[in-house]
């Protein structure tokens, strides 16, 4: 989508869309004190309007279940890698067979159904456990190492080769390539990536303490995931170029590439265990994150037990999971409107529901909630508070209002 036009259009709608959306969603789920649904809701009459504004939380919250289901097999994948990883190390890979292992596992449907129910089981076993007790302590140790490794890694590809092939090729800009379907997938890429509009923001907020500032949190999480972006480009890039692969071929280039930089580099069958070990983690507790707003519902709306409640949703998403595994080889051939489960999914979630629910978070914060409870909760000076309070009432819904009906048309 036009190199590092691309980047720039997902930059831009980070800084003007998702930091005041991001904000307005965890400052929502603090206020609220509940579920998406019911914190939305609370907020709503306390500030006078009707409880029916839940539907804001409640679009979150399909958001997540969506993507949920076809994310699992993802995380299917890279614990079948780690277990790959341990067995060998990847010793003996290069490109043609790197491409070859991939393309046999997505032919694999058992395979990937049996380590697509590891990684559920492993997600439902740390919501049962509790979220504190169940992800700070893997998260604290595990994601700054593995954003060491990851630089680590880039560092390495400096001397290895490709990359000055994969610097020109993410930071050329193609502007001929951007076009309103364009801003509407960095739109989508950038709530994905940041967790916008997918409940998760509102449960944590719920759990965050007062004395932690709304403001600040958003940009480190935003700085932090942007930066570990990039510097993930610098990783796969590089080994795309140096072994002829196809810089397009998507989700799958991770698995295609990072096994023969593995494989080429000293002592690569410990670095590839260690690196599959922290991406496991990575993506487990992206399930959680996604899981969590879900498993609060059921508790909160309809007084379910937390353990009936991660089997009942679990159970729906591997249920579900099975058609998107499905969907990579048997299925393929089933199409609604020129889309297999899969990619219905992917336009139902990213091109959908996560702009859309952008769209009404910033409304709902900007024109429905009273001004003195949100500046109360961000408790930050008044400039700041005026550039967040206009840029929710009059940046992002219009413009998330106009890239969507654009984007949808083209």
């Amino acid at each position: 989508n036009g190199g590092a036009a691309f980047v720039l259009v997902y930059l831009a709608c980070i800084v003007v869309i998702g930091i005041p959306c991001m904000m307005a969603e965890i400052m929502l789920g603090r206020r609220g004190q509940g579920s998406p649904t019911t914190a939305v809701a609370a907020v709503a009459q306390e500030s006078g309007a009707s409880g029916g504004w839940r539907f804001v939380g409640g679009m979150g919250l399909w958001a997540a279940f969506t993507i949920e289901v076809v994310y699992a097999g993802i995380v299917g994948w890279v614990l079948w890698y780690l277990y790959k990883a341990i067995l060998t190390g990847f010793a003996g890979y290069d490109g043609a067979v790197a491409a070859s292992e991939f393309t046999g596992m997505l032919a694999d449907t058992q395979g990937m159904l049996i380590w697509t129910l590891v990684g559920l089981f492993i997600t439902g076993a740390i919501i049962y456990a509790g979220v504190k007790n169940g992800i700070e302590r893997a998260v604290s140790v595990m994601m700054p190492l593995l954003f060491l490794l990851l630089v680590g890694l880039a560092i390495y590809n400096v001397f290895a080769g490709g990359f000055a092939e994969a610097i020109s090729w993410l930071f050329t800009p193609d502007f001929s390539k951007i076009s309103a379907d364009v801003f509407l997938i960095a739109v989508g890429q950038a709530f994905f990536s940041i967790g916008v509009a997918m409940a998760g923001m509102m449960v944590y907020g719920a759990y965050l303490p007062k004395s932690v500032s709304i403001a600040k949190s958003a940009a480190i999480i935003i700085f932090a995931d942007t930066l570990v972006a990039l510097v993930a480009g610098l990783v796969i890039f590089p080994a795309v170029f140096n072994n002829g692969l196809d810089p397009a071929a998507g989700p799958g280039l991770i698995f295609q590439t990072l096994p023969v930089a593995f494989a080429q580099m000293p002592g690569g069958h410990a670095f590839s265990v260690l690196f599959f070990v922290m991406l496991s983690v990575a993506g487990i507790t992206s399930m959680v994150g996604l899981v969590e707003g879900l498993i609060a519902y059921m508790e909160d709306r309809h007084a379910m037990a937390r353990h009936k409640a991660t089997l009942l949703v679990m159970g729906a998403v591997a249920v579900l999971s099975v058609l998107s595994l499905l969907s990579y080889n048997v299925l393929d051939h089933i199409k609604v409107a020129g889309l297999n489960f899969n990619d219905a999914m992917d336009l139902l979630s990213n091109q959908i529901l996560l702009p859309l629910g952008g769209l009404f978070i910033a409304f709902f914060a900007g024109w429905v909630m009273r001004s003195e409870f949100s500046k109360e909760e961000f408790a930050i000076s008044e400039g700041w508070y005026s550039v967040w309070r206009f840029t929710t009432r009059f940046i992002v819904p219009p413009a998330l209002a106009v890239i969507f009906y654009f984007g949808i048309a083209g």
